[in-house]
């Protein structure tokens, strides 16, 4: 079953990555800016592009689509293995977020977009009770769908115990903890992040090494995942370019 990326940014990512595009569907209208290097870009490499009302692209895509959608195969997941393998041929110590309870599209999309320019090596995230890659995700992941390898899995302590024993060192973001620049974060690491609302569930959090938190100072008493997850990563990022 074929999926649509929609957006401007996120074809125009899938288009440069390579992916392989079925077809391109573009509103009816004036072609300008970035929409116009679309449609040139899919035609240099053969893709066809077809032209339809954009009430055609709202029954498609419900969502803002920016008037162009790029028909693709199904999301291809990753494996763990090929994650740690391209750390590796880096020359670079594994950088994996494990993502536990993330339901909302945004949330995924947002820390798949940090996560990819941070430079993390791949993102795990549970066969269940989460949301997975769709055209929601990769749209707010502005592209990051199309380089940042993506694992699902059934079990996500007994994951973390085989990432433990392949020598990761795993690293929890939750409320009460060492205050994230005060760990040291420069070596392979598992950076485990929680729900939106439930953190990190009690199993899988007695198996991580460390607690890491973000030190508040305002009257909220909490971050959005994607944001919490955006700092513990350039803090990782920090100390690694600062080592």
């Amino acid at each position: 079953m074929n999926e649509y990326i929609p957006g401007r940014n996120g074809v125009g990512e899938a288009l440069r990555s390579g992916r392989e595009i079925e077809k391109i569907y573009v509103a009816e209208g004036p072609v300008e800016g970035s929409l116009k290097k679309i449609i040139a870009q899919a035609r240099e490499k053969g893709i066809a592009v077809r032209k339809v009302r954009r009430s055609v692209l709202n029954e498609m895509y419900h969502g803002n689509h920016q008037g162009v959608l790029a028909e693709v195969a199904a999301f291809q997941y990753s494996d763990i293995d090929d994650m740690l393998a391209a750390a590796a041929a880096k020359g670079e110590p594994p950088f994996l977020v494990m993502l536990s309870g993330v339901e909302s599209p945004h949330n995924l999309g947002a820390v798949m977009r940090t996560a990819e320019i941070a430079g993390a090596h791949g993102i795990i995230i549970p066969k269940d009770k989460s949301v997975g890659v769709n055209a929601t995700v990769a749209k707010v992941a502005s592209g990051a769908a199309e380089y940042l390898p993506v694992a699902k899995v059934t079990n996500l302590v007994q994951t973390t115990g085989e990432l433990k024993e392949k020598g990761l060192w795993v690293y929890g973001a939750d409320m009460e903890g060492t205050a994230l620049w005060e760990q040291d974060m420069t070596g392979p690491i598992l950076l485990i992040v929680g729900g939106e609302d439930r953190g990190i569930p009690r199993l899988l959090r007695k198996q991580c090494d460390f607690i890491v938190t973000i030190p508040m100072q305002g009257h909220i008493p909490s971050l959005n995942a994607s944001v919490a997850a955006g700092i513990v990563m350039y803090e990782i990022v920090r100390q690694r370019k600062g080592k």
